[in-house]
């Protein structure tokens, strides 16, 4: 079980992160589950409950990965580390689509086939918002 964040913690993640997830970008005023600190290395995993390793998830990022930190490429068939937060640049392994999410490397792969960042219903809510020019809103992603 992961440790509880703090309030205060969660505050910071929620400003750093400038309320979107940061694995898709939604805003998480859209969303009709609140967006939740996700440990991006899992507790289990030895990670730890602190800024560095928390990322702000919406329910879907957040419920698709779980205490994941990896999964397999479907290209190679490579077991491959999931897309960092903290390490990594969003745009570096992801490019928009319209309202799709395409990776550009194992990495990126890996995170959009776990993370189920193309479902369909999730690319109507991304191609709606894009409509009203309400997403992306994150600095860390390039727009479509």
């Amino acid at each position: 079980m992961s440790e509880r964040v703090s309030p205060a913690l969660r505050k910071q993640v929620v400003a750093r992160a400038r309320q979107c997830c940061e694995y898709c970008g939604l805003p998480d005023d859209v969303a009709l589950v609140s967006h939740q600190p996700d440990h991006i290395i899992a507790t289990k995993h030895g990670g730890q409950t602190q800024l560095d390793n928390l990322a702000y998830a919406c329910y879907a990022c957040n419920h698709s990965k779980g205490s994941d930190i990896a999964s397999v490429d479907h290209i190679s068939g490579a077991v491959t580390r999931l897309y960092h937060p903290r390490a990594d640049r969003w745009q570096d392994h992801f490019r928009w689509d319209g309202a799709r999410i395409d990776p550009l490397t194992p990495i990126g792969r890996a995170t959009e086939i776990l993370l189920r960042f193309n479902e369909p219903q999730r690319i109507t809510i991304r191609a709606n918002l894009l409509q009203q020019h309400r997403y992306p809103f994150a600095g860390w992603m390039t727009a479509p």
